[in-house]
Parts: C-alpha cells; sequence; structure tokens
C-alpha cells in the first residue's frame, strides 16, 4: 500500500502557509465548524504540550490537460483533518469560521503564562480574559507577522510586577513554538479509485467514519474557484439548511451578501416560507438527484471523477469535461431548487396518501422518484396530466418492492439507462409485468405483511392507501385515518394486547403484529380497553339497531359495513374469540394486500 500514499510532516506554519496561497483547498472551511470552543482549546493545549494530534490526510487532484494542450497541476485536497486546520486557522491565524447557525464567529483562545496548573493555562475567551492582566485575551496577537516578544515581554511585566519573569518567557517561548509543531500528513496519490481511497481513511481514522461518495462529491466542487464550485456547494448546503429551518435565511441574507448577488439566492427564497416536511433533502440527497438527472447515471463516484474531467474513454483528465460536469451540475442543482419543481413533486406524494414523514421509510426512494420527475419533465416525454401519476406509481411500486434497498445506486444506473433507452412508458409496464404479477399481490405481498414492524414499508403502503381514499378510521363517522397521523396519533390493537395475552398469546412479535393494527380515535380506543373482539364489534352493531351506544359513533348499519371493509377487517370479526387469532390475521392480511393493489391501480 505504500506505492498508493506517502507520509511526510509538516509544521503548522507551512499548512497554515500552503491554505493561505490556496495549495492545498479545505472544502469544509465554507461549511459550518462542528467544534465546540472547549474542543479548540483542547487542540491548542495538546499542541503547546507536543501531544500527537493525528494525521491530515491530503489527496492529490490529478494532473488536467487543459485545452490548449499543456498540463495544470491538480490541486491539494484535505479530506480529513479540516477540523484540526480550522480551528488552527481561527485560533492562531484569527479567521472567522461559520458557526452551526452559519453566523461567522472567530473562536478567540486565551493564555496564561502564569497558570499554577496546566488545565488553567487556554480558555475560550470569555469577557473576564479581557479585563484580566494576568490573561492573553487572544494568543492569535503571538502569530501575527509584527509581533515582537521582547516588547511583549516588557510590557506584561510591567503589568504583573509579582511575576516571575523566567517563568513568563518561558511559557510565551513554548507558545510561539506551536508555529513549528510538526503535524503528520498522508498524501494519497492521484489515481487511486474512491474504494482505495476510503478504505486508507478508515484504516486511519480513529474513529472509524467511513466517508461516502457524496463526502468526496462535495470536497471536490467546494475546492473549485475556477467553474464556480465553491458558491455551487454553498448553494446546496443552504438549500438543504433552509428546507429543514426556513427561518435561516434572515441570517443568510445578513451574513452572507456574495452569495445574495449569486444566481442560486433568489432560487431559494420561497424556502423562507415552506412548510414541507415530507422532503427534507441532505447535501447527498441534493447531489444525488442533481446529479442523476443531468447525466442519466446512478453512482456518485463516476461524479467525483467527472468532476475532476476524467475522460472514460481515454482514461486521461480533460479540463473541458471538468468545466462541462460543473456546468451541468450547476443547472441540475437549480432544477433541483426549483420552486415549481419541488412543490409539485411533494405535493404529488402527498397526494399518493404520503402526508407524513413518518410513512416514508427510504429516502433513496424519495431520490429516485424526485430524479425521475425531473426527468420526465424535462424530456416532454410524458404529458403533463399524466406526470404526477407516474411518479406515484413508481415511487409505490419501488417502496413495495424494496428496489432501491439493496445495491441502490447500481439499481438506480441501471434504471437510468432502460429509461433513456427504452422510454418511461415501456420501461414502467415491463416492471409492472415482472415485479406485480397475481403471485405478487395474492401471496408475497400476504406474507410480507406478517410482520411486527409498524415502519414497514407494506403496512405504510397500507396506511397511505387509507389516506388517498379518505378512509375514517375504525369505528368512526368522523376521524379520517388521515386527520389521526397527521396529528401523530397512534394504531392501536383490533383484538386488544392485554386481551390476547390473558389468553395465553404472549409473544410480543405475535401480539403486536402489523395486521392487528388499526387507527382509532383515542376515546374508540378507551371503551374498547381488553374487551374481544366479539364483544365490542357486536356492541356496535347493536347500536345500529337502536341499543344504547356503548363503542365508537356509528349508528347505521350499511355505514358500520363500509367502515370496516375501508379498515380491512375480515367478516366475521364480530364473532372471533383468541382462539380464532391467527385466522383473523391471515384473513387481514389478504383483506390489506387487495386495498393496496387497488390502491396502486388508481393512481
Amino acid at each position: 500500500m505504500a506505492d498508493k500514499y506517502s507520509v511526510t510532516q509538516y509544521s503548522v506554519s507551512t499548512i497554515l502557509g500552503y491554505i493561505e496561497a490556496g495549495d492545498i483547498a479545505i472544502p469544509e472551511i465554507q461549511r459550518p465548524f462542528v467544534w465546540k470552543g472547549r474542543q479548540v482549546r483542547d487542540f491548542i493545549d495538546s499542541l503547546y504540550h507536543g501531544y500527537p494530534t493525528g494525521y491530515l490526510i491530503i489527496w492529490q487532484n490529478p494532473d488536467v490537460k487543459l485545452k490548449n494542450g499543456s498540463h495544470a497541476v491538480g490541486k491539494k485536497v484535505l479530506i480529513d483533518g479540516q477540523q484540526r486546520v480550522t480551528a488552527l486557522m481561527t485560533a492562531i491565524a484569527g479567521h472567522s469560521i461559520l458557526t452551526e447557525n452559519y453566523e461567522e464567529k472567530v473562536i478567540r483562545i486565551a493564555f496564561n503564562p502564569l497558570a499554577e496548573t496546566e488545565t488553567e493555562r487556554f480558555a475560550v475567551q470569555t469577557p473576564v480574559h479581557l479585563n484580566s492582566k494576568d490573561w492573553i485575551a487572544d494568543i492569535s496577537e503571538f502569530f501575527k507577522p509584527d509581533f515582537s516578544q521582547m516588547k511583549f515581554l516588557r510590557r506584561y511585566l510591567e503589568d504583573n510586577p509579582e511575576a516571575d519573569e523566567e517563568l513568563v518567557e518561558k511559557s510565551v517561548t513554548r507558545l510561539t513554538g506551536i508555529k513549528n509543531c510538526q503535524l503528520g500528513a498522508i498524501m494519497l496519490v492521484p489515481d487511486l479509485d474512491l474504494n482505495e481511497v476510503t478504505e486508507i481513511f478508515v484504516r486511519i481514522n480513529s474513529q472509524g467514519k467511513r466517508l461516502n461518495e457524496a463526502d468526496f462529491a462535495m470536497s471536490k466542487i467546494a475546492a473549485d474557484e475556477k467553474y464556480g464550485g465553491n458558491t455551487l456547494r454553498k448553494a446546496i448546503d443552504y438549500f438543504c439548511h433552509l428546507a429543514v429551518a426556513p427561518s435561516f435565511h434572515q441570517q443568510m441574507a445578513a451574513h452572507d451578501l456574495a452569495f445574495m448577488s449569486s444566481v442560486y439566492a433568489p432560487k431559494m427564497l420561497w424556502l423562507k416560507d415552506d412548510k414541507n416536511d415530507i422532503y427534507e433533502p441532505s447535501y447527498s440527497d441534493m447531489l444525488r438527484v442533481s446529479f442523476m438527472h443531468q447525466f442519466k447515471r446512478g453512482k456518485l463516484g463516476d461524479l467525483v471523477s467527472l468532476l475532476s474531467g476524467r475522460d472514460f474513454k481515454d482514461r486521461i483528465f480533460k479540463e473541458e469535461i471538468a468545466e462541462d460536469c460543473f456546468a451541468r451540475m450547476q443547472t441540475g442543482v437549480l432544477n433541483f431548487m426549483n420552486e415549481y419543481n419541488f412543490t409539485q413533486f411533494v405535493l404529488a406524494i402527498r397526494a399518493a396518501g404520503f402526508i407524513s414523514p413518518r410513512l416514508l421509510n427510504s429516502q433513496l426512494t424519495l431520490d429516485f422518484a424526485y430524479t425521475l420527475y425531473l426527468l420526465l419533465r424535462q424530456s416532454g416525454e410524458i404529458p403533463t396530466a399524466q406526470l404526477k401519476s407516474c411518479i406515484q406509481k413508481w415511487f409505490v411500486m419501488t417502496t413495495l418492492t424494496g428496489r432501491y434497498i439493496g445495491s441502490p445506486e447500481s439499481q438506480m444506473d441501471k434504471d437510468l439507462r432502460s429509461i433513456e433507452e427504452k422510454g418511461f412508458f415501456p420501461f414502467l409496464k415491463e416492471n409492472e409485468e415482472a415485479n406485480l404479477s397475481d403471485s405478487f399481490w395474492k401471496t408475497r405481498l400476504v406474507q410480507n405483511l406478517a410482520t411486527s414492524s409498524i415502519s414497514s414499508p407494506y403496512f405504510l403502503v397500507y396506511l397511505a392507501a387509507q389516506i388517498f381514499h379518505g378512509d375514517r378510521s375504525l369505528l368512526s363517522n368522523s376521524a379520517r385515518v388521515a386527520d389521526l397521523i397527521a396529528i401523530s396519533g397512534d394504531v392501536h390493537h383490533i383484538f386488544p394486547k392485554e386481551y390476547l395475552k390473558k389468553n395465553g398469546i404472549t409473544d410480543k412479535a405475535l401480539y403486536n403484529q402489523v395486521a392487528n393494527y388499526a387507527y382509532l380515535d383515542t376515546n374508540i380506543n378507551i371503551s374498547i380497553g381488553a374487551r374481544a373482539p366479539q364483544d365490542y364489534f357486536s356492541a356496535a352493531f347493536a347500536q345500529c339497531e337502536g341499543a344504547e351506544r356503548s363503542i365508537g359513533t356509528i349508528l347505521d348499519r350499511e355505514e358500520l359495513i363500509n367502515n370496516l371493509k375501508a379498515n380491512a377487517i375480515p367478516d366475521g370479526t364480530c364473532s372471533m374469540t383468541a382462539d380464532d387469532y391467527a385466522d383473523f390475521l391471515q384473513q387481514r392480511r389478504i383483506l390489506m394486500a387487495q386495498k393496496i393493489r387497488r390502491y396502486y391501480y388508481g393512481l
């Protein structure tokens, strides 16, 4: 493995000099700094005492063939060590960093040359340090080009006449010596593939954090200034942050005037009033969708190569390929954040019954659905009136079949190529015939519903089907399933848990089967209590014939029968006991599968 990297030592001042000169790019420098002030303090303290601080990992970008035939040396990108180097830049060099709230701030570290214990020598600056004669409020003063140690010592000893001159001089000399502290750096060669880079990273990184293709792609984008990658990186970060916290727009507008004048800022302005919580993309989601619909490729590793200018055919790196890739990614990101595109896609998912994040179990499935929306809208292949239905069907089918759960990138890549080759309608029909056969609906889906996981995609699609059809909750003539899910209501047992346990069914995985669940209004659930189904269902029918109302709010027999059908309750449940529980579960799974089938073909 030695031929894949080299190990060298750089002084702190050399590292900072390389960064100031742009020889080493720090992709994370424009992103929120996640270290707390105390972590910066601890890092500086480690350098002061000469403790090991871990290796930096630097990946040399490949040399790129320019349009005039000459070659440009690839920039070095820091892929591990951003927090440590950023800590140096703010504490030693006095640069501002972005906080988690995207506010610019300098983390200032105070120093006490007279500290009696080592734990009291450094501190994150507070007003106390500013007003103290013992403390130097900001150590960055020691590392400025015009700093004079002699002048400092004279002034400090005048302010602290009782101080031990030799102790102060020794402490200050040791502090300024931080600039000569050596940091280990592992330099990765340019032609490593992503798997090799990731493996080296994991083996070296003590925390074992695994980098992914999105991390590398974002590093490549942020390190670029020639084609606007640094601004593109901000656009992706800001959009994702705004999608979760719309109020962030005020801070963005106040603290980043340069970005506010970019082409991206007005395109995301609508997010400040957005209340959507169905699709809150991460930078990985946004990168993936932007890349897939522009390049019709599913593997983010390809994006990393294209951003470097790789020609897959000739296996060399060309400037025009990198330039084209950045231009297409800009278009992809603008398409992604376009208000009409984004809101219409979310409306399509909501209209299919997925009205809550609780009903979504795969972000990658959602990502591909948005990719498909952008592709079809861009191509014009599908009439606008049918576009929503196409997206809904594909989303539901891929959710039911777990299409993007195992080896998702390979499947996405294959699907994108097939859609381009065959067209969407033939592709959809081909997959319906292959994946949604009679045996799927009558056997496999029924078997898949034999689960106790309420996050099971099959159960979630069943709930979406109920919402899509506007079903009222069990035994209610007013409360809809959609209303109960929207207010974070809970599912309840049709065969009450305590009733089953009392009758010998104590296996949690058995009494918590999703086929034993239905959404119930709280008052109705209380009135059911631990009563047997034959008891409370019989009472519900009896009150439709004039008996005193004791269970639910339905007083009409036909309405009650329709309500039971809408909730997939098998005929004869009103006479069932615990002995019939296994048969009830199987019958209800069949009815649930039938409901999902009607729902799918009704989209």
